[in-house]
């Protein structure tokens, strides 16, 4: 194992920051999440869970906040419904310098919280 990260994010909090700036939606998240959660009639604890996401993949590689840009990583889904990781740019390069070659991703959220647990190997 390379390394494990954990992010938490409070949906409302998240939830206000979008409403106070919408273009957030696009500058953090890709068209491809954007269409997953589009027909939700909550979609904003899915966004939350997807950009907690990015941040457990940040701290499992040791790095902060900043280390790579917000669509050099995103969430796929399979049909089955599991979720995936997907990586370009500066966040593909680090974790090819990392010597990672396979992640693991979980999901969750409550009505509070979204959650999400990366391990890197």
């Amino acid at each position: 194992m390379i390394g494990i990260g954990i992010d938490v994010v409070d949906i409302e909090r998240f939830r206000m920051s979008l409403q106070r700036t919408p273009s957030m939606r696009t500058r953090l998240f890709t068209p491809i999440e954007l269409a997953y959660v589009e027909p939700q009639v909550d979609p904003v604890p899915s966004l939350a869970a997807r950009f907690a996401a990015r941040e457990a993949v940040m701290k499992a590689l040791g790095l902060g906040l900043g280390a790579f840009g917000f669509h050099e990583v995103w969430v796929e889904r399979a049909e089955s419904g599991r979720p995936s990781l997907g990586f370009a740019g500066r966040a593909a390069e680090l974790s090819a310098k990392a010597g990672v070659t396979t992640w693991h991703l979980s999901l969750t959220h409550s009505d509070l919280v979204a959650a999400a647990y990366v391990v890197c190997e």
